[in-house]
């Protein structure tokens, strides 16, 4: 294909195709057929609706109201125990959408359009709907959730900077505008107690940064209040990135990334306390590191006295050790405040970083994710309804633990079919009740006259494993093929025949055409 985007422009493509071999000819004209079906189908009316429906901050798209005392338990605890997504989140009704979608190449086509949207949004810094605006990751929820939360949490730090910014200059041209104004600095000073902090000389000095009184602390030379500064927040870490890091540490024993936080910290209290030393710093920020002296007394003639901090308390152990790095980076810090400082943290490289794995993450890791959020979302409407009835509940909480403990197990591959299987069974329970009653029975019967004990998976497996079977085979091909129509509103529609989708393996058919195969030997199809 470069050879033939390189190939000179005086040529006609009918001569540029009459030189090449018959295989790249047909994987050219291949390649254009798919490009005609991609803008086809994302510039389909269908499509664009659901992509703005499912990024509207004020729609109700796929919202539900279910009236339950149980509702608040169900809906959050399960998600959590399953690694999925929280049932009104972004997530989940992605999943939905992507569940009425009966190939993979048209869902790999659609989450390229939601990877566009997200760009698009961040560009905007504009919110993700269904997501909190400023959660660090919820490492209880699946990953896709955590890189989410992470590219809202980005946003809200963005915004937060360019207020905080704002803030500080504005307050800088007020203070610098009252000195002018102003012989009385004095009263300027107590006017504005937050703003400024006395010197043993005499100056006053602007305070940069303060974000509040640190109780009833004070500074051990100046004797003025301490404020605790407003300090850069960490790096926003999802459960990869987690194992990542606890790797590097591991393999390099580089702690560089706490070093630069605790010299940011120092620099914005410096900034925020003019006249303290480190000692101030420690008794703020690492308090069991300083013992105060029962004696010692906190009126102004101890600080006018010059006498020694020895007599006012001391340092632990490993702070007065020579070459401690505290010591070290206080030396070289300056008073700076967080918001003029480099940021840690780089929001828009995390985020880049986020999308561009959205862009190449393979189908299964996107489809495992999905499925276990519609998981928790199916059994949380669920339990409300059959928790209480004596005739399912226990069956229903023995499929409950059985997905929880599925789930947990980090095989989520080896586990769709039992999984699907055993959300089939909590549906029967609710759609059809006389006639999972009758089959409960006659397992219970079949399992009494054996004598045979049978965990709760394999009493569910007895009881709808074939019946699942006949229905599925019984689905014609043109049903399967009209992907147009709305898929059943059944949950176990979204997995029907697709177990293979799990595997990181490509799924195989029997006579594949030459464009499926294309696409499906990269995981994602060719876009």
């Amino acid at each position: 294909m470069k050879d033939v985007i390189a190939s000179p422009g005086g040529s006609s493509p009918a001569r540029e195709r009459a030189g090449l071999s018959l295989s790249a000819v047909k994987a050219l004209v291949l390649r254009e057929k798919e490009d005609k079906l991609t803008s086809e189908f994302t510039s389909n009316e269908k499509v664009v609706q659901l992509i703005n429906s499912l990024f509207d901050p004020e729609g109700d798209f796929l919202r539900r109201k279910i009236d339950s005392n149980l509702e608040e338990t169900a809906m959050t605890s399960l998600p959590r125990d399953i690694h999925g997504a929280p049932p009104e989140s972004l997530v989940v009704k992605l999943a939905e959408i992507l569940g009425n979608y009966k190939t993979l190449r048209k869902m790999a086509l659609f989450w390229c359009r939601v990877v566009a949207e997200l760009r698009k949004l961040w560009f905007e810094e504009q919110y993700l709907p269904g997501v909190p605006q400023d959660e660090i990751p919820d490492l209880k929820s699946c990953l896709l959730y955590q890189q989410f939360q992470v590219i809202n949490c980005c946003i809200s730090r963005k915004r937060f900077r360019i207020i905080a910014t704002e803030s500080l200059d504005s307050m800088m041209m007020q203070a610098n505008s009252d000195i002018k104004e102003s012989t009385d600095c004095s009263a300027e000073a107590s006017a504005s107690p937050v703003l400024y902090a006395r010197l043993n000389s005499g100056e006053l000095v602007l305070r940069l940064g303060a974000d509040h009184p640190a109780g009833d602390m004070t500074l051990l030379e100046t004797g003025e209040p301490v404020y605790s500064p407003i300090t850069q927040e960490g790096p926003l870490l999802t459960e990869d990135l987690i194992r990542e890091t606890e790797e590097f540490v591991l393999r390099t024993g580089s702690v560089g990334a706490g070093c630069s936080q605790l010299l940011s910290d120092m620099q914005a209290f410096k900034a925020a306390n003019p006249g303290c030393i480190l000692e101030d710093f420690v008794r703020w920020h690492s308090p069991p590191d300083w013992t105060d002296n029962e004696a010692s007394t906190e009126d102004s003639d101890v600080f006018d006295s010059g006498e020694p901090l020895s007599a006012r308390g001391q340092l632990s152990r490993r702070m007065q050790k020579e070459g401690n790095l505290w010591r070290e980076l206080w030396e070289t810090s300056k008073p700076v405040p967080a918001v003029k400082q480099a940021p840690l943290f780089d929001e828009d490289l995390a985020v880049e970083g986020i999308l561009n794995a959205f862009e190449e993450m393979h189908p299964s890791d996107l489809f495992g994710q999905l499925f276990v959020s519609l998981l928790g979302l199916g059994f949380g409407i669920a339990e409300p309804m059959l928790s209480g009835n004596s005739d399912f509940s226990k069956l229903f909480y023995d499929c409950k633990e059985y997905i929880i403990t599925a789930c947990q197990n980090n095989k989520l591959n080896e586990k769709v079919d039992g999984l699907v299987q055993v959300y089939e069974t909590v549906e029967k329970m609710l759609l059809n009740p006389e006639e999972a009653l009758k089959m409960i029975k006659q397992t219970e019967e079949s399992t009494t006259v054996t004598g045979e004990p049978r965990s709760p998976f394999k009493r569910l497996s007895l009881i709808f494993g074939g019946k699942d079977k006949l229905l599925r085979k019984s689905v014609s091909k043109d049903q399967t093929n009209d992907e147009e129509k709305s898929g059943r509103q059944s949950f176990s529609s979204f997995f029907d025949s697709k177990s293979s989708l799990f595997g990181k393996k490509p799924p195989k058919s029997g006579s594949p055409s030459p464009s499926e195969k294309s696409s499906i030997d990269t995981g994602w199809p060719v876009v």
